[in-house]
């Protein structure tokens, strides 16, 4: 299974860090899901700076959520104007 290809595609634009206060532009994408919620194929996207991507990452593992880590340039982008 492509897990990157089921991963909820991000927002165009500032791509920065999901951690609580984080305003670092974003490096990685952690692709998640929760099991009791999500299809097994669905991959919601936090986004992470280098210094909170072990953290981010830790806090799915605990719960059992994290899938995979990713560049954000692999990451696809929603065009925020779907008529251009």
């Amino acid at each position: 299974m492509d897990l990157l290809g089921a991963a909820d595609p991000v927002a165009a634009g500032d791509l920065v860090c999901s951690a609580k206060g984080c305003r670092a532009p974003a490096a990685w994408g952690l692709l998640w899901n929760n099991p009791k919620l999500h299809t097994p194929e669905r991959r919601k996207v936090w986004l992470a700076c280098d210094d909170h991507r072990p953290t981010l990452e830790q806090f799915l593992g605990r719960r059992e959520f994290w899938r995979r880590t990713v560049p954000v340039a692999d990451l696809e982008r929603l065009d925020p104007d779907p008529r251009s």
